[in-house]
């Protein structure tokens, strides 16, 4: 597809029915969603974009935000005519957005945006060290300090210096890995950077979604870094159409292939599939 500044947003496609996108968040691209929507492809037709700057899509131009990346999932909806979205983390803070700004859009389906809600703790405290760390083109420890911040890694009881060596060795693994369509890991790495900025534009902004009437299912794991959920909270106070799920047991990457992606394909295909 073409979004509206004439970027290119490349796409997977897989499965048969009605229109599903799927909107993957940071240090993510489509090939983290492919366990997924292959539990969803008997339902639905699954499209999992490439998001802008990653992979099969153009890259992130010139002072790019949200404006932006609204434009390339409307490109998409309007060239799949898919009427339903699910977005994971960063992805899910664009998927929340569109809601406001795609009257098209059916069913709205978000695990865990960071959304900073006022008072509470921010959920990218973590990232003025992802940024320093970056800047130094240090990938590895920019990596662990953004999978520290998400909650990924709390549980391992790994020293942080130890963390970072395999960190350095995953990166020269993913560069030589030779799958075809896949984006190496240094490459979403420093795609975080526009993620952050991405959450920081729409810090403190809940009492907006109080004009959102699309039908919202507002999803987490029991096992996710404690500060993700207030944004669930506070978002199930305001918005006029939502239903929230906690899914024990998950953490914040249970949609992706590393985690238990199939677990949230039983809670997705029920709420999509309802016309």
């Amino acid at each position: 597809m073409t979004s509206r500044d004439g970027t290119t947003i490349g796409y997977r496609q897989i499965g048969r029915g009605p229109g599903l996108i799927l909107l993957h968040g940071a240090m993510q691209a489509a090939q983290s969603f492919m366990r997924l929507a292959t539990a969803l492809s008997n339902s639905f037709t699954v499209y999992v974009p490439d998001r802008r700057g990653r992979g099969m899509s153009g890259p992130f131009g010139y002072q790019h935000g949200m404006e932006k990346e609204l434009q390339d999932l409307q490109a998409l909806v309007v060239g799949t005519g898919a009427q339903d979205v699910f977005g994971l983390s960063s992805g899910a803070l664009i998927a929340l957005q569109a809601t406001l700004f795609l009257p098209t859009l059916r069913k709205v389906a978000l695990y865990e945006p960071p959304l900073a809600v006022a008072g509470v703790t921010s959920p990218m405290a973590w990232a003025p060290r992802y940024e320093r760390e970056l800047a130094l083109g240090d990938l590895a420890a920019a990596m662990v300090s953004c999978m520290e911040g998400t909650g990924d890694i709390a549980t391992i009881k790994v020293p942080r210096f130890i963390l970072v060596l395999l960190m350095r060795l995953a990166i020269r693994t993913s560069a030589s890995d030779g799958k075809i369509g896949n984006v190496p890991l240094d490459v979403l790495i420093r795609s975080v950077h526009f993620d952050i900025r991405l959450a920081a534009e729409i810090a403190d902004t809940v009492e907006t979604f109080k004009a959102a009437h699309t039908e919202i299912l507002l999803l987490g794991g029991d096992r996710s870094a404690a500060y993700l959920a207030p944004a669930l909270d506070a978002l199930a106070g305001v918005l006029p159409n939502a239903k929230r799920i906690e899914l024990p047991g998950l953490g914040h990457l249970a949609a992706d292939d590393v985690g238990q992606p199939e677990r949230v394909a039983d809670i997705l295909r029920p709420f999509f599939s309802q016309r």
